[in-house]
């Protein structure tokens, strides 16, 4: 069992509201939404709780940082607890980081290899209106999975930070989409290498070799693939940071003679995690279909403007017309004015309602041409009868961390729990 903030860059960008609806919205996948359970709220609705939320927030005027909390707890693959387990995990949780009286939002989601539940906090304390943060919550959440993985029965799991956030987002990237990240390839193909040059110039023929690029970027180092995929140096290894780079090998120098298209010896490219099964020409089913999902959704786009554009034409000519008439009329000065001044109200009306009806249209056209990660695509080829589809899918599954105790060779059986 993992345990895992998602914290926001920016609390401008911090949104109860839009992340209740991602965490509790199906997004058209089967079995993706299990159990939602909303603690300290009295409203009835999803709608009203958010309300209520929002409310409480907007107490606290003080505030400057991120008003809301985004835990997810993940659980070993194939491992499936029951609602009330998961219930009672999502509570002792939120009251180890000292959230019990917060209001909040969970909902357990079955869409990946690993059951887990997403949990929307409020961090404003609803009576006493401050805001709570967790003091080295990450230390927390280490010890609250050893004591409720030995409480419950489940499979043991490596709660040990070893991993930069960026690791950790190239990980949950390949564990979701199922495609291997610039960080994984080049740890397997030239990591090595780059750590054995000894001044800047060999460090730039290993690298343009494996048609890669480092430069200066902020206050650190970026290595950049020729698709335009980055990754922090220091996330490739520790010993890349600038800091350590610059004390090895000296002051950073531009690349002299970059080695020509033909000598590259090897290049990234988004390819599915290794298994067992090839899946060569499938993922280029996949890609091909995903370049026309693209190409459908622009063209319909397109449309979309050309319908809106001529929708607003007619509207302003239907005001035209209005205005012509209107000053053909024998009435008052104040009278025109009043008829014109309704005339304006009428056509701001009708583009509003125009531009209102074509986001919606845009909308549905984005859900409808949306393109999927590998791992969903895979999933939705099997449901469809495509024998190779599911191979891939087993082996994805074989190809997950051992379960059991791999030290004696015993496996591990599930027990039931007593609340």
């Amino acid at each position: 069992m993992i345990i895992k903030h998602v914290p926001m860059r920016s609390a401008k960008k911090s949104d109860f509201s839009g992340l209740v609806k991602y965490i509790t919205d199906e997004q058209s996948k089967t079995e993706r939404l299990g159990l939602v359970n909303v603690t300290n709220c009295h409203a009835n609705t999803m709608q009203a709780v958010i309300g209520e939320v929002l409310a409480t927030q907007h107490t606290n005027t003080r505030a400057t940082g991120d008003k809301t909390y985004h835990l997810i707890v993940s659980f070993r693959p194939g491992e499936k607890p029951d609602s009330d387990v998961l219930k009672a995990i999502e509570e002792r949780v939120c009251a180890g980081l000292g959230f019990s009286e917060h209001q909040r939002v969970s909902a357990v989601h079955h869409d990946t290899d690993n059951v887990h539940i997403h949990i929307a906090i409020n961090k404003i304390h609803p009576t006493n209106k401050t805001m709570h943060e967790p003091f080295q919550a990450y230390r927390k959440f280490g010890s609250l999975s050893d004591i409720l993985e030995n409480e419950y029965g489940l499979e043991k799991d490596n709660h040990q930070g070893f991993k930069t956030v960026s690791e950790g987002r190239a990980s949950d990237m390949e564990k979701h989409a199922g495609i291997e990240s610039l960080v994984s390839w080049v740890k397997r193909e030239c990591l090595e290498e780059i750590r054995a040059a000894e001044n800047w110039q060999q460090l730039h023929q290993v690298l343009s070799e494996n048609s890669l690029e480092i430069r200066k970027q902020g206050n650190g180092f970026v290595v950049e693939s020729a698709d335009g995929t980055q990754v922090k140096a220091s996330t490739l290894a520790r010993d890349l940071s600038k800091q350590k780079l610059e004390k090895k090998l000296g002051e950073f120098e531009q690349i002299n003679n970059p080695v020509p298209p033909q000598d590259k010896r090897r290049r990234y490219e988004k390819r599915p995690t290794k298994f067992k099964v090839n899946t060569t020409e499938l993922y280029a089913k996949y890609q091909e279909e995903q370049k026309q999902l693209t190409a459908a959704r622009k063209i319909e786009w397109i449309n979309a403007k050309g319908r809106k554009d001529s929708r607003i034409e007619a509207a302003k000519r239907k005001n035209r017309l209005r205005r012509a008439a209107i000053k053909l009329m024998g009435e008052s000065r104040l009278n025109k004015k009043i008829l014109y001044s309704q005339a304006h109200k009428a056509l701001k009306a009708d583009i509003q309602a125009i531009n209102k009806a074509n986001k919606l249209e845009r909308q549905a056209l984005y859900e409808k041409y949306k393109r999927r990660a590998w791992a969903d695509w895979l999933k939705q080829e099997s449901l469809k009868g495509n024998k190779t589809a599911l191979e891939a899918l087993r082996a994805r599954d074989k190809a997950k961390a051992l379960k059991g105790d791999v030290i004696s060779g015993k496996q591990k059986k599930s027990s039931p729990v007593n609340l």
